[in-house]
């Protein structure tokens, strides 16, 4: 037999279920409410702005100003080497001296043949003026004296070829002393004391060579699209004599130079346009076969916009960079970059002066966030 509950305990039992599930509700919505959102923080910085002069690089390579190859111009036994392998040689010094015994034998063999046709010379000269007082009085035939005038121009011919003779013997004697044809760094001796040299002919043996050194060429070329940029900027103002150089290990210039010769036509065979700089080289730092980076510039300086790259991010196939507007929200910026300068790039196009760029903590923000500047950062080159 079932008993019938009254209505009261019915309704008392719905109001604790429905107690029950608010309860379960209120917990399970205090557990889970987030806090509000805050604003991250970036810091931020305006682009320094600088006067700038802008350089392309190039590698060059130096040579000698002038050079020299060494070699005899008469032939004959090494007898001496004068100077030290790699010195530093004046123009006129003794470098070696051949063995000139046979050569002071030769120059007394020429004096002694002048002598004799200037005796036979004299004796010409006697016969014809003879013959001339005698022609005159028709002593003898015209034929003797034609014969008498003959002789006197043989002798005169002799002893010219003679005295020819003994200025070649001479200088042949002098050529056996091989002085330095110019000042500069001498290489090492090519050939030993006591050995044969071959002088006087192109097969002449090569003894040693010598380079210039102060001043230094630095020969660099130029590909074709800056030659047509250099030749379109040339009437803007900018020095195009005056290059900077900087030697391997180097990240700046140490030297300057002056342009003083550009070839007459590019290299069909590379498109490039052979350069010469040349480069004072007082304290002997450079040698004829070192590299060194040429930087040169065709335009006058100009004011530019600097960042450095951690500002610049890669947005799809563009460089961009972010910047807070004056509501502090994120804006992207897209921008062309131009050269390296000290430490921070040129930003050519797309920022203005004024605009605050994010410099740190681009990871934390997105285009059309809110964000919170820190202090503004001064940019140091």
């Amino acid at each position: 037999m079932s008993l019938k509950k009254p209505n009261w305990v019915k309704s008392a039992a719905l109001s604790g279920i429905s107690l029950a599930v608010f309860a379960t509700l209120s917990g399970c919505g205090a557990d889970h409410a987030k806090p509000a959102s805050v604003a991250p923080t970036v810091t931020v910085s305006k682009p320094v702005k600088s006067v700038i002069t802008d350089w392309d690089s190039f590698t060059g390579r130096f040579e000698a100003t002038d050079s020299v190859e060494v070699r005899s111009r008469v032939s004959g036994y090494l007898e001496k080497v004068a100077f030290q392998d790699g010195a530093i040689v004046k123009k006129g010094d003794l470098l070696f001296v051949i063995d000139s015994r046979s050569f002071q034998a030769a120059v007394v063999q020429a004096q002694g043949k002048l002598a004799q046709v200037r005796s036979q010379l004299a004796l010409a000269e006697q016969e014809f003026a003879r013959a001339k007082v005698l022609i005159e009085s028709r002593t003898i035939a015209r034929s003797l004296y034609d014969q008498r005038l003959q002789a006197r121009q043989a002798a005169q011919a002799e002893v010219l070829s003679a005295e020819g003779a003994l200025s070649n013997a001479r200088l042949d004697l002098e050529f056996t002393r091989i002085t330095a044809p110019m000042s500069g760094r001498i290489s090492r001796k090519l050939i030993s004391e006591g050995n044969l040299v071959n002088g006087g002919n192109s097969s002449a043996t090569l003894l040693t060579t010598i380079v210039s050194i102060d001043p230094i060429d630095i020969y660099f070329d130029i590909d074709e699209q800056s030659y047509l940029k250099y030749r379109r900027q040339a009437h803007t103002g900018g020095n195009q004599s005056q290059v900077r150089i900087a030697l391997p290990g180097e990240s700046e210039p140490s030297m300057s130079g002056r342009m003083d010769f550009i070839d007459n036509r590019l290299d069909p065979s590379t498109g490039t346009l052979r350069q010469r700089a040349r480069v004072s080289n007082k304290d002997l730092q450079l040698s004829p076969g070192q590299f060194g980076r040429v930087q040169f510039s065709s335009q006058a300086a100009y004011p530019a916009l600097l960042l450095p790259d951690t500002a610049i991010s890669v947005d799809a196939t563009r460089k961009v960079v972010y910047v807070l507007n004056p509501q502090d929200k994120v804006e992207i910026r897209p921008v062309t970059l131009g050269k390296l300068h000290d430490g921070l790039r040129e930003i050519a196009a797309g920022l203005q002066e004024q605009d605050r760029v994010i410099v740190d903590g681009l990871q934390r923000v997105r285009a059309g966030d809110t964000a919170t500047a820190s202090a503004p950062l001064e940019a140091q080159r």
